[in-house]
């Protein structure tokens, strides 16, 4: 009787300490691979494979994005934060002016929003400007050199 008493208890122990385990877990962590340069928090990006981590345990909001291979890394302000049970940690892009910038990170627990600033956007959207009037230009050149 004793024995079967010793194996439930070690049994109990086995199951809590597997509990603690997971629950150990940091929360929000995923790694993700960025095959393209993005802009994020006003900082350029190269591509690579990033570690998403928490700043802090206590700042929801503050996330730290880190490239450890290339050495870059950004901290994001998250704006808006939404508990999230996704299967899949993903990012997510939205190009605006040929720049690509990150606008949103989920993960397992939480759906991040990321604010892009209207500097930012402007700064793009006059980049993109620039490079419509010249590519115009070699685009006529070229059709011009091809028809010849």
């Amino acid at each position: 009787m004793r024995k079967l008493y010793l194996r439930i208890l070690l049994a109990l122990g086995g199951v809590a300490a597997l509990g603690a385990a997971a629950k150990a877990q940091e929360a929000d962590h995923i790694v993700v691979k960025v095959p393209y340069a993005f802009v994020v928090s006003g900082k350029t990006l190269p591509a690579g494979t990033y570690e998403l981590t928490r700043a802090s345990k206590s700042d929801t909001r503050a996330l730290v994005l880190a490239d450890f291979e290339d050495h870059a890394s950004s901290i994001v302000l998250a704006t808006t934060i939404e508990n999230n049970y996704a299967a899949k940690p993903e990012l997510t892009f939205e190009q605006i002016g040929g720049q690509i910038f990150l606008s949103q990170i989920q993960t397992a627990d939480h759906l991040f929003t990321i604010p892009v600033s209207r500097a930012e956007i402007l700064q793009a959207s006059a980049k993109s400007h620039k490079g419509i009037s010249t590519a115009g230009t070699t685009g006529a050149a070229g059709s011009a050199s091809g028809a010849n």
